[in-house]
This record gives structure tokens, sequence and C-alpha cells, in this order.
């Protein structure tokens, strides 16, 4: 069994796979405390590997699975994502901050350390390569990811609740990538558009 907070189908909002329809699997809990955390996963309903296909397969056109969380790694096992290929023919991607060594059968691994934040910086980050790096950037020293091998950096916006501070956050980030050109610009387009 595991502790699902829940299932559901939108677009992917961030990064490289932006707005391609996924079916999302949000695990609850996580092992990191950030501050700026904007996501509610605590808490969960314990669900079998038959009723998480199930609900993945409520869209079955939809070629994505998003492992995401809370932090997915805690939970997942390559028994598990061999059998969701195997019954949903999807593909399956995961959102993790890298505190934890992943299993085989992911086909998409974005990695979103938290080691420079309060609350992110309590277990270091283990995996030091990734489909795509995706960075929560308040103005941080990019230099600490250059160990990370990655074919694709984006840098996205710390949202806020202060408008202001977003707005700052925003700019702060287009100077980044404007700066350093190997990085580009994510920006959550799911707020944008006012879906999950």
């Amino acid at each position: 069994m595991w502790t699902i907070n829940e299932i559901f189908q939108s677009l992917q909002g961030e990064g490289y796979n932006t707005g391609t329809a996924s079916v999302f699997v949000r695990f609850s809990g996580c092992n990191l405390k950030c501050g700026f955390c904007d996501t509610a996963h605590q808490s969960g309903t314990p669900m079998s590997l038959p009723q998480i296909v199930e609900a993945i397969m409520q869209w079955p056109k939809a070629p994505l699975v998003v492992l995401t969380g809370g932090e997915p790694s805690l939970w997942v096992t390559a028994e598990m994502l061999a059998a969701i290929k195997r019954l949903t023919g999807k593909r399956i991607a995961i959102e993790t901050n890298g505190t934890r060594p992943l299993p085989e059968g992911i086909d998409w691994v974005t990695l979103s350390p938290k080691f420079t934040f309060e609350g992110g910086d309590a277990l270091p980050c283990v995996l030091r390569s990734c489909n795509e790096l995706k960075v929560v950037y308040c103005g941080q020293d990019l230099s600490v990811y250059d160990g990370i091998e990655t074919r694709h950096r984006f840098l996205q916006p710390c949202f806020v609740a202060d408008a202001e501070q977003c707005r700052r956050n925003v700019e702060a980030c287009v100077e980044a990538v404007l700066s350093h050109p190997e990085w580009r610009l994510s920006l959550q387009t799911h707020r944008m558009l006012n879906i999950r």
C-alpha cells in the first residue's frame, strides 16, 4: 500500500515537458521542510498498486505519468514502476529533491534540489545526474549546481504570497538567465492558466 495525496490529470506546468497532458500521482509526505513549499501533500489515502493503476487509467490518452509529492522517492520501487508502465503503457517522470537514489524504470527525472534553502538543507542531494535540473531561484549562487550533469537547466522564480516579492523574484530570474544563458526560464504556467 502507498499513501497517495491525489491523482489527477492536468498539463505539466513547469520545465521541459510544459504543456504535456499528464496524470499526476502525488505521494504524501516529504523528507524536507522547505519554508516556501506551496504543496499541501501531508494528507493521503492508502492505495494498492491496482487502485493506483485504475486511477491513472481514468485518463487513457495522457502519455505521461508524473510522480510527485511531497517526495516520491520515499515510496517508489522498481517493481511499482515496471507495473505502472506495463499496465498503462505510459512514460513515467519523477519530480524529486534528489536526497535519495532512484530505482530503475523512470523515463524522465526532474531534479529540483533544495539545499540552498532553509529547511531544504537538512539532507544532502545525492543525485548527480538527471534529465532536467529545475532550480527554484531566489538569487542564490548558481555555481553550486555545476556538479550536476544534465542536458537541460531551468531557473524558476520562487512563488511566494507577497505579490511584490514575486515580481522581484521573476526579475531576478530573468536577469540570471540573461547572465547565464546555459539556463532557461521555467514559469509555473499552471498558475497563469488557473489549472492544477
